[in-house]
């Protein structure tokens, strides 16, 4: 059944702007982005806003609802009262472009630090062998969609906009972790993810987790096992005196397992 529901929308640029009221038609079944596509077709001709596949697949539409980070698409009408006033806003933690459309680029630059995955040297892309037992504690976090919901809630950056330069996110902490624990990538991430990454910045408050439209456990299964492993280096006098040694990753010896919370 179709009801007019009333939305208040942000409007404006990186130099100025306001939430602006509008009464929009709503019928059953639909989401939040079907809501603001209409809105686009029929009040508001030059409402900016991201999207791709409508599907929850490509993280494109990213807007806080109602003060929420959420996907657009993947937030049902139906969650709401009709008599409710629905507030939607761009991402916080980025900057405005204009009306919904943030800039990501701090993303992409964060990816790019980050160097790909690399076997161990003499090792010929034919001759890697990995058991599954090995690698599917990390094929979690390759269900992310890069929504970046993760990084606009993480207060290091949300809060401190001076961190961004030190600072990966947990997106792209998950991302050092995961080959961290890959069984053949040679790379000391360990090292990276403290020194140039920022690891220590993170307090583990579990925000980034609890927005993940794709439910991955980063606190839990990426930013905790990699502190942990981090400090068991830094601090463990027999890790230590193993690395000292050449017991540690890149030199041959096969990674301990990693325990999947």
């Amino acid at each position: 059944m179709a009801y007019d529901a009333r939305f208040r929308v942000w409007r404006g640029d990186a130099h100025e702007g306001a939430l602006k009221d509008y009464s929009v038609e709503v019928n059953e079944g639909e989401v939040v982005l079907d809501i603001i596509h209409r809105l686009q077709a029929t009040q508001a001709g030059d409402l900016a806003v991201r999207w791709n596949c409508k599907a929850g697949k490509c993280g494109s539409c990213s807007a806080e609802i109602n003060g929420r980070p959420r996907l657009m698409c993947m937030t049902r009408m139906s969650t709401f009262d009709e008599s409710e006033t629905i507030t939607v806003t761009p991402l916080r933690t980025f900057p405005v472009i204009r009306d919904l459309v943030t800039d990501v680029s701090y993303n992409y630059e964060k990816a790019r630090e980050i160097p790909s995955f690399a076997p161990p040297a003499g090792v010929a892309p034919g001759d890697y062998r990995m058991a599954q037992v090995d690698v599917e504690r990390s094929q979690e976090f390759r269900k992310c969609i890069e929504c970046f919901l993760c990084n606009n809630v993480c207060h290091v950056i949300r809060d401190h906009e001076g961190n961004k330069q030190n600072f990966a996110g947990p997106r792209f902490l998950m991302r050092v972790a995961e080959l961290d624990m890959h069984p053949m990538d040679a790379v000391d991430r360990q090292k990276q993810a403290q020194d140039d990454h920022g690891l220590g910045y993170c307090n583990i408050t579990k925000c980034c987790t609890e927005v993940c439209p794709e439910h991955i456990k980063i606190t839990d299964n990426a930013l905790i096992p990699m502190k942990e492993r981090v400090a068991d280096r830094k601090f463990d006098p027999v890790v230590w005196l193993g690395s000292k040694i050449g017991l540690a990753k890149g030199s041959g010896r096969p990674k301990a397992p990693i325990t999947k919370r």
